[in-house]
């Protein structure tokens, strides 16, 4: 490109330079930006070929649908006795009936006692809202009405899962674990799908509690039997463990056999019901042998560890030998069977 030299006296020299083309800056510009482009694509596509792993513990999300109760649910392995061990979903309970104040923001725990009559559960229970953060409003379902049909379960679970559901184990705003105690005859087991589906839904955790000794159970339901139909004694219905105790029922060794099969039946079929459901396992004799079994519990609840205290006291002890009155036909009618251990087992594990 020429240049243009000016002469404007004899003694001065001006040389002006060439103007640069625009043409050409355009040109440095967009291979500028080509680079530029080429380098971010390149970070982008190898982010998305090696995504961060999460490596904590073996962590893995588990998907819920998409609601207003909760968070994802995350799952942990554990060796403590608990089948489904993630972390229950937070809730933070909105009452209809009062306001939560300071607490609103204090996340809450859903639980359900699951049991069958006469195995500890109401024991249980009474240790449970010993704890200054539970309330567990008891075995609400034994009013039928309540349990009439799916829509009534679920309306009256509802109204006990938003703390608009009081007794008198009702804590105050700042509970930060609430539940139930529900038999396995008040519905449970009738709508179960609809109720595991629910339980899922709002991460609601279940606590099975059963007795391993079947046979002391049944000497505890007819014993119980007993003391509902027992005459009025000065006009007021007395129930005293010492009076019970002292009760020896005859057990039909004809239907033993069977009727100690179908209630193992049916705990097998609601475990394998809600398996799919966050719970735990626990048996009443290794909760009276063990305590330590309930710091597991509070643990599952993800409560502060403290200690748990009742007043009821157990009825039936000793050698059930001592509380069956046809014990020598029981004792024939169950040796050599596979419940033989129910004649001489107390508290084994």
């Amino acid at each position: 490109m020429a240049e243009y030299i000016y002469f404007f006296n004899k003694d001065t020299l001006i040389v002006k330079p060439p103007k640069k083309s625009p043409m050409f800056l355009r040109m440095i510009v967009l291979l500028f930006a080509m680079v530029c482009g080429v380098f971010i694509c390149s970070i982008r596509l190898k982010q998305i070929s090696n995504p961060t792993r999460i490596r904590v513990q073996s962590i893995r999300v588990i998907q819920i649908p998409s609601i207003d109760y909760g968070i994802k649910q995350i799952e942990i392995p554990r060796d403590n006795g608990t089948q489904q061990s993630e972390i229950p979903l937070v809730h933070y309970p909105k009452p209809q009936t009062f306001s939560r104040a300071e607490c609103a923001h204090n996340p809450v725990q859903f639980f359900a006692i699951i049991s069958m009559q006469r195995s500890g559960s109401g024991w249980f229970e009474t240790l449970l809202n010993s704890h200054s953060n539970v309330s567990s409003n008891g075995e609400i379902f034994s009013v039928i009405d309540r349990r009439k049909n799916i829509s009534s379960i679920i309306k009256t679970l509802d109204k006990v899962y938003n703390l608009d559901w009081f007794t008198s184990a009702s804590k105050n705003e700042c509970s930060a674990a609430v539940g139930l105690k529900w038999m396995l005859n008040q519905g449970l087991m009738e709508h179960h799908k609809e109720i595991v589906e629910y339980f899922n839904r709002r991460g609601i955790s279940a606590i099975f509690l059963f007795r391993r000794n079947l046979l002391r159970r049944l000497v505890s339901v007819l014993a119980n039997s007993y003391d509902r139909y027992a005459k009025l004694l000065n006009g007021t219905h007395k129930s005293h463990a010492k009076t019970l105790s002292r009760y020896k029922p005859v057990i039909n060794s004809t239907s033993l056999i069977t009727d100690l099969k179908e209630v193992e039946v049916t705990a097998n079929k609601a475990l394998e019901y809600f398996n799919s459901t966050r719970h735990i396992i626990l048996y009443y004799e290794d909760l009276v042998t063990n305590h330590t079994k309930l710091n597991d519990v509070l643990e599952f609840l993800r409560l502060p560890q403290m200690e748990l205290t009742s007043r009821q006291v157990k009825i039936h002890t000793g050698s059930l030998s001592e509380h069956i009155k046809n014990w020598d036909d029981i004792n024939r009618t169950l040796n050599g069977t596979a419940y033989e251990s129910f004649l001489r087992a107390d508290y084994k594990k």
